[in-house]
């Protein structure tokens, strides 16, 4: 489905220029629905507005490792440059999905200095994510990587829970069960509230 530019997420209104989001179109993606399998060659950028969507592959001994978890933002980023998919991206969760032409990003980065300038900013912020992530996963105990989630990747306190707390529990590395406890000592507390659809500070 074609997007008008005025209803994309404001990120890309701010990130993409003009030619480009003209040429974005938007996903409706259920749950557990593929956005690209390992191997195959990259022809869409994928940028998840709402759900959740994972980066996974199957390790040696046949599990699934999720590389990658995303509420909000581009998915397949590295992809830009590569001649095939180095694992694959499913929905988590239900949510809303804009697709963009590697293409027209690839030609729009190699003629247009500020939109490329732009991209850098967008990776170094997304390298700074991923920094908060290690250090949050040096953090011993379940309760310090939670608050630490919340602030670092909620908004103001509020972090959406996507396909719920064991997608959490995956992020956190830690079990479910082990988070479920936490949680509850924290609502408990008075430190944390939760419904089905975020978690937050009181």
């Amino acid at each position: 489905m074609k997007l008008p530019m005025d209803h994309l997420p404001a990120p890309l209104q701010v990130l993409l220029p003009t030619t480009l989001q003209l040429q974005c179109r938007l996903l409706r993606c259920v749950k557990n629905e593929r956005l690209f399998d390992q191997g195959k060659r990259p022809e869409m950028m994928f940028y998840i507005c709402n759900g959740e969507a994972v980066l996974q592959r199957v390790g040696l001994h046949g599990a699934i490792l999720v590389l990658q978890r995303v509420r909000q933002g581009f998915i397949s980023e590295a992809s830009l440059q590569s001649d095939s998919y180095h694992c694959e991206a499913a929905m988590t969760a239900s949510g809303d999905v804009i697709c963009i032409p590697i293409s027209a990003i690839q030609q729009e980065i190699l003629t247009n200095t500020t939109f490329a300038m732009r991209w850098v900013a967008m990776l170094n912020k997304e390298l700074k994510r991923l920094r908060a992530q290690c250090e949050r996963l040096s953090l011993k105990s379940v309760k310090n990587r939670l608050l630490h989630l919340i602030e670092t990747e909620g908004d103001n306190g509020k972090l959406a829970l996507g396909s719920g707390l064991k997608s959490i529990a995956a992020e956190l590395s830690v079990s479910h069960e082990a988070l479920y406890r936490t949680v509850a000592e924290l609502e408990k507390s008075n430190i944390l509230y939760r419904d089905n659809d975020f978690i937050c500070y009181k």
